[in-house]
């Protein structure tokens, strides 16, 4: 996987998602989702010398040279992330915040307990938030 030329791209992708806001006034066309999830993993994987599982694996994406289960969140927003579940499936937690130009800045890089132990209350979609704020205060 080459995350360099994914990163290289992305500011490509935010230059289309600015032109069909700008085709459709008043319609979102925010880079989210699995998207962004897949641009995040590759990053991560590539930054973090990680071993990707196959994709769409409930919340492993990745383990490292121990064998340690990492989940990878990655978001283009300044808010924070959402967690599935009560209690984290993998050890490690890293969360990525990707910008228009491509940059990833590692929000948060450790144990994914604290985070899970800190997240909001589960709402109706089975998600809890956090935002990037308090993922930066747990940061060990």
């Amino acid at each position: 996987m080459d995350a360099a030329a994914i990163q290289r791209l992305v500011p490509e992708l935010f230059r289309v998602t600015a032109a069909l806001e700008a085709a459709a006034p008043g319609r979102h066309f925010t880079p989210d989702g699995h998207l962004v999830g897949s641009i995040g993993e590759v990053i991560a994987a590539a930054r973090n010398g990680l071993t990707l599982t196959t994709a769409s694996n409930k919340g492993i994406d990745a383990h490292d040279a121990n064998g340690t289960s990492v989940e990878i969140k990655a978001t283009t927003g300044s808010r924070g992330v959402a967690l599935r579940g009560m209690e984290p499936t993998a050890e490690r937690l890293i969360v990525l915040q990707i910008d228009k130009t491509g940059e990833a800045t590692e929000i948060y890089s450790g144990a994914a307990s604290p985070v899970w132990e800190a997240a909001g209350a589960m709402q109706s979609n089975g998600q809890r938030f956090i935002s990037l704020n308090r993922l930066r205060e747990l940061q060990p």
